[in-house]
């Protein structure tokens, strides 16, 4: 809650003040100019660094690597170009932060880190034939326990439904 109050209503009043201080400083259509002119640098930038995102992505993924920290990084550029068309000098500020390499690359490794995290302290439900439904387990089902019991094992039923379409014939 506290964070959309800042987005919503902290945010733009600072953008706001700070326009007009700005603006009574330097002149206002000077103030609109930096601003315009910032929109298009910075949606020129966007796009040039999420084409390179994207190429990064479809590389990693065709040397069948997990393309994360690309995927987080295109995502930030994605949220960069909103904040740099969005008039004001502070969100141009974190955009540009955001769409340069060397100030993003950090920040998406941290974003990662706290999202990586909090998937950790999720539950995950799965469905397991032994306790006959779905259970809830911290961490994540796929995971085999130091201790060598099967607890983690799901056992279950298959079978060919192509095979049964033949014998129905």
């Amino acid at each position: 809650m506290l964070k959309l109050f800042i987005l919503f209503v902290v945010l733009p009043i600072a953008e706001i003040s700070l326009l007009l201080q700005v603006g009574d400083l330097i002149g206002g259509w000077t103030t609109l100019a930096i601003v315009i002119l910032t929109a298009i640098v910075g949606a020129q930038l966007v796009r040039a660094q999420g084409l390179a995102a994207l190429a990064e992505i479809k590389q990693k993924t065709a040397m069948g690597e997990v393309p994360a920290e690309s995927i987080t990084e295109g995502i930030m550029i994605l949220v960069a170009g909103i904040l740099l068309v969005t008039p004001g000098f502070i969100t141009d500020t974190l955009g540009f932060l955001m769409t340069i390499p060397v100030t993003r690359k950090p920040f998406a490794k941290v974003l990662m880190a706290q999202f990586g995290q909090q998937l950790k302290n999720q539950s995950f439900a799965y469905y397991s034939s032994s306790q006959g439904g779905f259970t809830g387990q911290s961490g994540s089902p796929f995971s085999h326990s130091a201790s060598g019991d099967d607890s983690s094992v799901i056992e279950g039923e298959w079978r060919r439904t192509d095979e049964n379409k033949k014998l129905d014939k």
